[in-house]
Formats: structure tokens, C-alpha cells, sequence
């Protein structure tokens, strides 16, 4: 089942009335308790900066997470492009009908990467991720095949680019799955919930049309729907654009 924060829309709607009711039940606790004396109020003015100083702290480190991931993903995606590219041209070290199969693979195994990258349906990725896995299979025996019958070091120059553009797939995976953890979108959360209840609870005017009481909730939300937007690859809005697989693909297929 997909997390909830993978949803960058949902996360801020949900976040919004979460943390506006929190603000209305700090309101309530308010108007049943009495009239806050000056030792009360200089409590609160304690507590409630420094909870807000920490749900911005939070909110920052999270940001800082999620905008590394996306330059991690964007990174991989030009070490993917730059080992197949790699491959295709030392394909000249194998014998010619060899190396002329490498290529081929090569330029279909390229079309599914780029659809690695674009593709937002579950059942189309589970069937790219499969015809990739059976690609990577077809490839590595393609060039292990004639580097075993004529070893060299030329043929062993192939075999390790055909292994690097293996170990790219895994790594450009592997940051795709790497998100923020659910436990520090729940820390985050309970946080603003506590920051939105005392704000509620501090407030002097108690009218639920006042401005201040939607600020915070507002721009939580919007904090909040940024993180998710930017750590989610195939949801958001922000996403990392196979640009040098495509400018690979067309200098490929033009060939």
C-alpha cells in the first residue's frame, strides 16, 4: 500500500484540516479555562516560540532530505546515461556480430529506461522493471559470452562497461526508493499539531474568523505539501526529466 505522504495534494488538504482543527481545539481549551495571569502569559511566551523555532528546524532538515534525494536521483540519471554511452561505443572491442548485438540491446534497453522515468502507473513500471531484468540478462551474456571465448583486455574493457551500466540501474533504483522515513513525517506532524493547539490556546482574540488562526495551518500545509511533492518521483509536481537519456536515445537511434 502506498504511504500517504507519497500523495503531495492529499498530504496538504489533510494537513490543512489537521492542524486548523488543532487550532480550534486550542481555542476551546482556552475559552474553558480562566483568564491567563502575566506569570501564564510569559510562560507562553516561552514555550510557544521555542516550539515553533523547533517545528521550523524540522520542517528545514526535512526539506533539506528531500532536496538531496531529488539531486541524488538527478545524478544517477546522468551516471545511467553516461555508462550506457560508455558501453555502446567499447561494443567496437567485441567481434562484429557480437557487437553488433550489444548495441541493439543497448538502444532497446534504453527505451525502457527512459520509461522508467516517466511512467506513473504501478502495473506498467512492474512490467518495465521485468522486460529490464530480462534486457540486463540478455546484455551481460551478449558480452561475457565473447570476452570468455577471446579473453583480453580488450573484451575485459567491455565486460566492465557492461557491468557498470548494470551498477547504474541499481543505484538510480535504489534513490528512487529512498524517501523520508513515515516516523519523520509523523514527528512532523505531531509537531505541528502541539505548535497549532497552543497557538490557538495563546491567542488573546478568540474569534474563529480571526486571520491568525488559518496562517499557520496554511502555511504549515504548504511546507508540507513542498517536502512530499519534491520526495515523491512519480507523484509531484518537481521531477527529475531523463534529460540525458533522451539526448543519448536521439544520438543513438539516429545512428
Amino acid at each position: 500500500m502506498t504511504p500517504l505522504w507519497r500523495f503531495p495534494g492529499i498530504i496538504f488538504l489533510f494537513s490543512f484540516v489537521v492542524l486548523w482543527l488543532a487550532t480550534e481545539t486550542g481555542v476551546f481549551f482556552r475559552n474553558r479555562s480562566k483568564t491567563l495571569g502575566e506569570a501564564e502569559r510569559n510562560d507562553l511566551s516561552v514555550i510557544v516560540p521555542a516550539s515553533l523555532t523547533l517545528l521550523g528546524l524540522i520542517i528545514g532538515f526535512s526539506f533539506s532530505m528531500s532536496t538531496g534525494r531529488y539531486d541524488l536521483r538527478k545524478h544517477y540519471e546522468e551516471e545511467e546515461a553516461n555508462a550506457i554511452g560508455t558501453e555502446y561505443v567499447r561494443a567496437d572491442l567485441l567481434p562484429a556480430a557480437d557487437a553488433e548485438k550489444v548495441r541493439t540491446l543497448l538502444k532497446t534497453y534504453l527505451d525502457h529506461r527512459l520509461i522508467f522515468y516517466t511512467v506513473r502507473d504501478a502495473d506498467q513500471l512492474k512490467q518495465n522493471d521485468d522486460v529490464t531484468e530480462q534486457l540486463q540478462a540478455k546484455m551481460w551474456a551478449a558480452t561475457v559470452a565473447p570476452a570468455v571465448a577471446n579473453p583480453s583486455a580488450l573484451t575485459a574493457l567491455a565486460t566492465s562497461g557492461m557491468n557498470d551500466v548494470l551498477n547504474s540501474q541499481g543505484y538510480a533504483l535504489a534513490a528512487w526508493r529512498n524517501t523520508i522515513p513515515t516516523a519523520a513525517w509523523i514527528l512532523m506532524e505531531a509537531i505541528a499539531v502541539f505548535c497549532s493547539m497552543l497557538l490557538g490556546y495563546n491567542m488573546r482574540r478568540l474569534d474563529p474568523k480571526y486571520l491568525p488562526f488559518v496562517i499557520l495551518p496554511v502555511l504549515v500545509s504548504m511546507a508540507f505539501f513542498l517536502i512530499a511533492d519534491i520526495d515523491s518521483p512519480r507523484r509531484g509536481v518537481v521531477k527529475v526529466r531523463p534529460q540525458n537519456l533522451e539526448s543519448l536515445a536521439q544520438s543513438l537511434h539516429v545512428r
